[in-house]
């Protein structure tokens, strides 16, 4: 017997502020207490639902170790005060690790094993370092038919640029107008209603009383955005990947500390407990292309979400397009014939920072937020991944 899918809905979804990493706000700030705070917020929004009702957490990070490893997942639950019986789970897919989360407990709702789920990421780039303390690469990696696996991301970027004739010039035109877009959202407190403020405490040794003084301050703002950001500046930057490239540290995403959470319930769910749903989650597809031109990725994932939710690219009003690197960006948006006005309307990584397997479930909250506050209707975020694949997840404003 075919049993028929149900809905996910979203009915509480949030973020911390992004911090830049490795000397930002949170560079002493453990990511499994980001991941708490968002936990006991994203909570907080849903006062109605029973907790004890949750069947899992499933938490995305790039890498997960030092600080945010031995199952990130269930040591954020429990520290949090959230029921015991709640289980909880880390997943890794690279850049795509949140969406990939957000997913995976869509799934358990839509197949009927659950109808009440966490979804969310975190990651600090401050406290555990690109490609983790101790990687370990297969040497077959190196093998010519293999070497692509080999490249770092931003070589990938460079080969990108070259392939899609997307030039220097065009790059840092792009990164401005990221940073003059947060800027402005900012202004605007248009990332209040998806922001959660983490205060930070901090400890300094006072030497005239042998004590240890305690400062205590609260951030809500991210902190990448440069209002003073020039092409002119932008331009004396040297490229970082190639000695002849045009992929700079100024039009490359920044290295960030951040957190996000959803909570998903199914329709069921919804009645039981009065909710009002924030969107449905639509669709998810992920889809793979050659490592040495991972950034490309999301042109191939785009069309494959498009079709699962039964939605042509038209009727995309709100995109989150990470902007790992501005060439990559421009690229998918080229090459899709994306409508720039609907990509990243506020800023994106270059600008706001892209915490890795946190960036998914951040920028989902931007996307939820943005469609309600604005009165649309489809929202999607989509992102290139590490080793050469592309994720998108679409949603839709109840």
């Amino acid at each position: 017997m075919t049993k028929q899918l149900q809905d996910a809905y979203i009915v509480a979804a949030t973020r911390t502020p992004i911090g830049k990493a490795p000397r930002g706000m949170f560079k002493n700030t453990r990511p499994d207490d980001l991941l708490v705070r968002v936990l006991q917020s994203v909570m907080a929004q849903v006062p109605d639902l029973d907790p004890k009702l949750i069947e899992d957490a499933i938490i995305g990070c790039s890498f997960p170790e030092g600080a945010q490893g031995l199952n990130m997942a269930r040591n954020g639950i429990l520290l949090a005060g959230l029921p015991n019986t709640i289980g909880g789970v880390t997943v890794n897919r690279y850049c795509a690790s949140g969406i990939t989360a957000i997913a995976m407990a869509a799934d358990r709702i839509r197949v009927g094993q659950a109808d009440v789920m966490i979804a969310g990421g975190a990651e600090s780039m401050s406290m555990v370092p690109m490609m983790g303390f101790h990687p370990s690469v297969n040497m077959n990696v190196f093998k010519d038919e293999n070497i692509g696996m080999a490249y770092g991301m931003g070589l990938t970027a460079e080969n990108v640029a070259k392939q899609w004739k997307v030039s220097r010039e065009a790059q840092d035109d792009f990164a401005l107008l990221s940073h003059q877009k947060a800027i402005a959202a900012q202004l605007a407190g248009e990332f209040d209603d998806e922001t959660t403020s983490v205060d930070i405490i901090e400890r300094f040794p006072n030497l005239a009383t042998g004590q240890i003084d305690i400062n205590t301050r609260t951030v809500s703002r991210d902190e990448g955005a440069r209002a003073e950001s020039t092409l002119a500046a932008l331009a004396k930057l040297k490229p970082v990947f190639s000695p002849k490239g045009s992929v700079t540290a100024g039009n490359s995403s920044q290295t960030s500390d951040g957190a996000g959470a959803l909570v998903l319930v199914s329709e069921k769910i919804l009645k039981q407990f009065n909710l009002t749903p924030l969107a449905r989650f639509a669709s998810f597809a992920v889809r793979g292309v050659p490592p040495e031109i991972m950034g490309i990725g999301p042109k191939e994932a785009i069309p494959a979400a498009l079709r699962a939710a039964g939605i042509t690219q038209d009727q995309l009003d709100w995109i989150e397009l990470n902007e790992a690197f501005a060439a990559q960006a421009i690229a998918v948006i080229q090459d899709l014939g994306l409508d720039p006005s609907k990509v990243n309307p506020m800023g994106g990584a270059i600008a706001l920072g892209h915490p890795l397997g946190a960036t998914g479930a951040i920028r989902a909250a931007t996307t939820i937020h943005a469609l309600r506050r604005k009165n649309l209707k489809y929202g999607m975020v989509t992102m290139c991944v590490g080793t050469g694949m592309g994720a998108a997840g679409i949603f839709e404003r109840m």
